[in-house]
């Protein structure tokens, strides 16, 4: 499969989409960064056109705030009308317990991880289906193939978008778009920082080759690492008066 030559990228400061933008400036491709802190882009922006970046341009963006989103993608259009690759990757890790007891924390992880990023692709879903080619990645979790009391709301957030994008590209797949849909697994970044770290993790830098792969290769759903997949699959198919004794 053709790699994108224009990709834009939100959550383009995480160490995930960071290292995928690395790979893809390597190749020469041009860049869109999109986050929430300027001199972050501009120092990333600097880097990227180092390692090989044909072009590179940012906006800064609010997850939360639809017209920054959208306005965020408008600048993007105007400065690569021809764009034809998106990546996705940003998300949060909510405290599941305060979840349990505070209905903003709660609304704030389903809108973090699920609506903002279902904001983007529904806005930008007609350009890539009027072009007729290009491939779309977005990063969910494994964590949405099941719910478990350890980060249910994080899991329902993430399932929500693993169904949303399975509608997505059997409607873009008429269309010639590939999208992809990333289920990593554990990953040492920030946002798992208080969490102990044991075989299972991994480090950015593998999700970012995972998601280069997928894209290289054409996949429609990537966990990364493989592994994830067999082990998913056992988790999905405990039956639920076994499950629910289990403590995940």
């Amino acid at each position: 499969m053709a790699r994108p030559a224009k990709i834009l990228v939100f959550g383009a400061t995480s160490a995930i989409a960071f290292g995928t933008a690395k790979l893809f400036a390597r190749d020469g491709a041009s860049l869109y960064l999109c986050a929430r802190d300027e001199e972050d882009l501009k120092a990333l922006s600097a880097d990227l056109t180092v390692r090989g970046a044909k072009e590179v341009g940012y906006s800064v963006f609010n997850a939360l705030d639809k017209g920054s989103i959208i306005r965020a993608v408008d600048d993007c259009l105007k400065k690569f009308p021809e764009l034809d690759g998106l990546l996705i990757a940003y998300g949060t890790l909510p405290d599941q317990g305060l979840c349990e007891t505070d209905i903003e924390e709660m609304r704030r992880a389903v809108e973090i991880n699920f609506t903002s990023p279902a904001i983007i692709l529904t806005y930008i879903a007609g350009h890539f289906e009027k072009k007729k080619q290009g491939v779309i990645a977005v990063i969910s979790s494994v964590a949405g193939d099941r719910g478990r009391q350890s980060n249910y709301v994080y899991g329902a957030a993430k399932g929500a978008l693993t169904t949303f994008l399975s509608g997505l590209r059997q409607r873009l797949g008429k269309s010639g778009v590939n999208v992809i849909t990333v289920k990593p697994g554990f990953v040492d970044t920030p946002m798992t920082a208080g969490f102990k770290k044991g075989l299972l993790f991994v480090g950015p830098d593998v999700i970012a080759k995972g998601i280069y792969r997928a894209v290289k290769t054409g996949k429609s759903i990537a966990y990364v690492p493989w592994f994830w997949r067999i082990i998913m699959m056992i988790i999905r198919n405990i039956p639920e008066k076994i499950f629910i004794k289990i403590k995940l």
